[in-house]
């Protein structure tokens, strides 16, 4: 296909790094994807590979034009390092904090594209917040607030991990970052915990680590409040807090995960709630925009896909496509919130949160502004 990137090596085929490869593949991208012990055929090309093996992963890295990495985010840094030292494109979606530090180091001096965070939260959820705070003069506040949950809880916890329990594990460990008053600063996870309807369904929100990006940097001196807040299912936030700091379960985070995926392992019907909400002032008057989704299994390539799996694997394949397309900046670091909304939900990938609209009764409308541009 035409476009800057051609070959794409996906590295880590669980569920989400499946279906990335696949839309990517049906995107029309050459995709081989990469794992320790492929256990499935793929429509794509699949091989064996252990990242421990340095020599062998460099020379997929110098035969491909791309890597997205769907790793655990602590194996980013070095994959990220080398994609630099062989000029090759990387992606990832890792919320972590540190690791996105690195990676934007690594791009001051590179000619090709960084792009980490390219998931869900972060990710869309960044998009879709900065698409909401454009409309305002001046803004008071960005509230952004993504949970995946089951459909049908059970039990107290009323959760299922159906993503990456390191991921989950570090989320509500470390510190988040906010700006508040105006002011930036660090927060502790698992706290200021408030109430969220969506649709009639009552959930909680509570602050969790990574999920702005680099949004703090980027809306410092523009805005008043900025937030991320996890949704769950009321009374979590209180379990996860006795599990991690009463029963000192947080200085032992690879046992925490195991247990809670043994407690609590993943279930097919699953949702994502989202609820992006922007308060700020047009024409001097004070407004409010919002955007509340609700999205649920999905069916692509004739096969029904989790909500946090398509969620997460069509955001990454969307930026790929733009970055291909010349939408995006085709070198150096791209924020989440530096990608256009509406270029974005018209990429081959990105359609499929229309179709997601659709799946459960909410349709999402461009208007147009009083410049003429298309907004949610």
């Amino acid at each position: 296909m035409a476009g800057i990137i051609k070959n794409v090596a996906v590295m880590g085929l669980g569920k989400v790094g499946s279906l990335a490869a696949e839309l990517l593949h049906e995107t029309g991208f050459t995709v081989t994807g990469y794992d320790l012990n492929p256990k499935a055929e793929f429509s794509f090309k699949a091989e064996k590979l252990d990242l421990a093996d340095k020599k062998a992963v460099a020379e997929v890295l110098k035969n491909n034009d791309a890597v997205l990495s769907c790793l655990p985010y602590s194996l980013n840094i070095e994959l990220s390092t080398m994609a630099a030292e062989h000029h090759t494109h990387y992606f990832d979606l890792t919320e972590d904090v540190p690791t996105t530090k690195h990676i934007r180091e690594l791009a001051k001096t590179s000619d090709v594209v960084f792009a980490p965070q390219c998931g869900l939260a972060p990710g869309f959820i960044g998009i879709v917040g900065a698409h909401l705070a454009e409309k305002f003069e001046s803004i008071r506040s960005i509230r952004l607030r993504v949970g995946a949950l089951p459909q049908n809880p059970t039990g107290l916890m009323g959760y299922n991990f159906n993503w990456s329990p390191e991921g989950v594990v570090n989320e509500y460990l470390n510190p988040c970052e906010v700006i508040e008053h105006g002011e930036y600063k660090w927060v502790s996870s698992l706290s200021r915990i408030e109430d969220i309807y969506i649709g009639g369904q009552k959930l909680e929100a509570f602050t969790t680590s990574g999920g702005l990006g680099t949004m703090c940097e980027t809306y410092a001196d523009r805005v008043e409040n900025l937030d991320y807040k996890t949704m769950r299912y009321p009374g979590h936030a209180q379990l996860m807090q006795f599990f991690f700091h009463e029963l000192l379960m947080r200085d032992r985070r690879e046992e925490a995960g195991e247990i809670l995926t043994n407690a609590k392992p993943p279930v097919s019907n699953d949702i994502v709630y989202i609820h992006a909400a922007a308060e700020g002032k047009i024409k001097g008057q004070l407004q409010r925009e919002e955007f509340v989704r609700g999205y649920k299994p999905l069916m692509i390539a004739g096969k029904e896909w989790r909500a946090i799996s398509w969620t997460t694997a069509s955001s990454v394949a969307a930026v790929i496509e733009m970055v291909n397309n010349g939408t995006l900046p085709q070198k150096g670091f791209i924020k989440q919130e530096d990608i256009p909304l509406e270029p974005f939900l018209q990429t081959k990938n990105g359609q499929h949160y229309l179709q997601g609209d659709k799946a459960t009764g909410v349709k999402l409308v461009f208007d147009k502004d009083e410049k003429g541009r298309n907004c949610a």
